[in-house]
């Protein structure tokens, strides 16, 4: 990997000091029982309340399109909150009517649709509306911030990073939250949680419950990468505390439980209880690691099975296109399949992230010269990734490489939290 000595390093004493406190407990029960028992959703009564208002002033007056905008951001709420994929479609065909009013003339709706379409992992047709914004000038500022979101989802690099000079204010949360990702994707972590912690006391200052609740969230998540679990539960508790029924954190609270503690009986606990009120199929394959960490080899396949089911029941688009093909992948009989979905998604979005589908699903049919060949092309020095850097390895171990393996595999024992605990032991075998 293309790192500092000085970060390697760091990364370094922060996997010994994560070793080292490998079997401390974490996390109590007592500390979030509260928002996991909570019987009502304040999130989807509001949302649901609003609806109703904007719905019926919609139906009083229709001429007044500007409701339908009210409208669409109240089901995308709703969609947060509950991950019914409807929702998200029901606020997509509300702002191409409004759009469609206003032949494509107002900025604001044109960005809220080109958000939905981020949300469904449409970025081509985002980046196209993105521009048409742009090409508007109206908030020239805010359709950079969409185009640096939208370059960065294509992997447009070079555009994205130009995107980001356009706004610059080291002052401003929005530059600070994309500066932190900018960071992140170029593997400098340290700096990336310092850009982020900075954004969050700006959003403390401002006392915005909405920033509050997005900056702890992806504090958590940071933190968790970087070793620092007390940290990362810290934040999931903080982000409870600001939104009751922030699912995003318990989830992270039951990874901590199962990738720290071990513990997979509370993390089956926790996942339990949040997914009879969120639709997430992502539920699912947590579900199956953890059967899978269990030597319950039936288990495992039937949450896959009912992984599969749930997509088959909801239409999702290409929105879990990714974990589809490392499924595929990794069972040899239908990595056949898995390489189609990589094709389609190098289309959609020729990411590392992306290549390394195609390079994974030619690992697991055998052809491990032309897995090499890509990875060589769009992968090496791209992404720092853990699980693309695993396929790396694993790609290189085919190929006779030996001495490619050890920096990467040095950096992957430092992510075992981040991988989840079955990823040990196929990491040591490198």
């Amino acid at each position: 990997m293309k790192l500092s000595n000085l970060l390697k390093i760091i990364l370094f004493t922060i996997s010994l000091s994560s070793c080292k406190n490998e079997n401390s407990k974490i996390t109590k029960a007592s500390d979030y029982n509260y928002f996991l028992n909570l019987s009502e959703n304040n999130n989807i009564q509001l949302a649901n309340s609003e609806i109703d208002f904007w719905q019926k002033k919609y139906d009083a007056t229709p001429e007044q399109t500007s409701y339908l905008s009210q409208l669409a951001g109240y089901y995308t709420s709703l969609f947060d909150a509950t991950f019914e994929v409807n929702y998200l479609y029901k606020a997509e065909e509300l702002l191409l009517k409004v759009n469609s009013e206003f032949n494509y003339s107002e900025v604001g709706p044109i960005r809220a649709l080109a958000k939905n379409y981020i949300t469904q992992h449409r970025f081509r047709e985002a980046l196209i509306l993105a521009n048409k914004a742009l090409k508007i000038g109206e908030g020239f500022k805010e359709t950079q911030k969409l185009l640096f979101d939208v370059n960065m989802e294509l992997g447009n690099y070079t555009e994205a990073k130009n995107n980001l000079s356009k706004f610059y204010n080291t002052e401003d949360f929005d530059y600070l939250i994309r500066m932190a990702k900018w960071n992140d994707h170029i593997g400098d972590l340290p700096t990336a949680i310092t850009l982020m912690e900075k954004a969050t006391s700006k959003a403390e200052l401002n006392e915005n419950k909405h920033l509050k609740i997005w900056a702890y969230s992806n504090l958590g998540d940071m933190y968790g990468h970087a070793g620092r679990i007390s940290d990362s539960y810290t934040f999931y508790l903080k982000t409870l505390k600001e939104d009751s029924n922030n699912y995003y954190a318990l989830k992270g609270i039951a990874w901590i439980a199962f990738s720290h503690e071990k513990n997979t009986k509370e993390a089956n606990r926790i996942i339990d209880i949040i997914a009879k009120k969120h639709n997430s199929p992502d539920f699912k394959l947590f579900k199956a690691e953890m059967a899978e960490f269990n030597k319950n080899e039936q288990e495992k396949n039937k949450y896959i099975q009912e992984y599969f089911a749930l997509l088959k029941d909801r239409n999702y688009g290409v929105m879990y296109n990714k974990y589809n093909a490392i499924l595929f992948a990794d069972n040899k009989k239908d990595a056949v399949k898995a390489l189609e979905i990589a094709f389609q998604e190098i289309k959609n979005r020729p990411t590392p992230e992306s290549y390394d589908l195609l390079a994974w699903a030619n690992y697991n049919l055998g052809n491990t010269k032309k897995a090499l060949d890509i990875c060589e092309k769009h992968i090496v020095n791209k992404s720092f990734e853990p699980e693309i850097n695993y396929h790396l390895a694993e790609i290189y171990k085919a190929n006779k490489m030996t001495d490619k393996i050890k920096p990467i595999k040095e950096d992957l024992l430092s992510s075992i939290y981040e991988l989840g605990p079955n990823m040990k032991e196929k990491i040591e075998k490198l």
